[in-house]
């Protein structure tokens, strides 16, 4: 079963990054499906089907939920966002920083030698997900219009912002929830 999950994982990595989303939905909305997918649905699936190389990258479950917090709060600042959507590098830079710390949240997260510590980093994971897409969706105005000299496109930022709810809000809740009943269990067992 594990090998089968590599599949899914590719092909989630080749929609976004060889689909051009952009045409299909407003440029904000594709920025945050490209940003979901990586950590929140390719990464998970690349951890579980690759345990062994999932285990060399683990630090403690805190430390990665962390990492990942600063990295995704940090390209959500306006600066580096028009970065990581104007330039070629900045935007292969942005893609390969999502997804190697998506790898470290669900490689250390998922360890089975500490389910509780695991369950709080994607619990905390999930409440920072929760307010930036909040904050997004709840903003006066397009953050990122002028810096990146587009148009204003409130519902395209408020779509992203949505998509950020819907998405990683969940899939890190129902992990840390799960991982939390498995602790318990085990707890219940010993």
């Amino acid at each position: 079963m594990k090998a089968g999950l590599l599949i899914p994982a590719l092909s989630l990595l080749a929609f976004v990054w060889l689909v051009p989303l952009d045409r299909y939905m407003p440029i904000f909305a594709a920025h945050m499906i490209r940003h979901m997918v990586l950590v929140a649905l390719a990464a998970p699936l690349l951890v579980l089907s690759l345990p062994d190389a999932a285990d060399r990258m683990a630090v403690p479950p805190l430390a990665a939920a962390l990492a990942e917090f600063v990295l995704v709060w940090g390209w959500h600042l306006p600066a580096a966002h028009a970065l990581g959507r104007l330039q070629g590098l900045g935007f292969a830079a942005e893609q390969v920083s999502f997804l190697v710390v998506g790898l470290l949240v669900w490689a250390s997260c998922l360890r089975r030698d500490q389910p509780l510590a695991g369950a709080g980093g994607l619990l905390l994971t999930s409440m920072h997900m929760t307010l930036l897409g909040a904050l997004l969706v709840l903003a006066p105005r397009d953050i990122y219009a002028e810096i990146c000299g587009t148009a204003p496109d409130l519902s395209g930022q408020q779509i992203g912002g949505m998509l950020m709810l819907a998405i990683g809000t969940p899939v890190y809740l129902i992990a840390g929830l799960w991982l939390t009943g498995q602790a318990l269990r085990e707890r219940g067992t010993a």
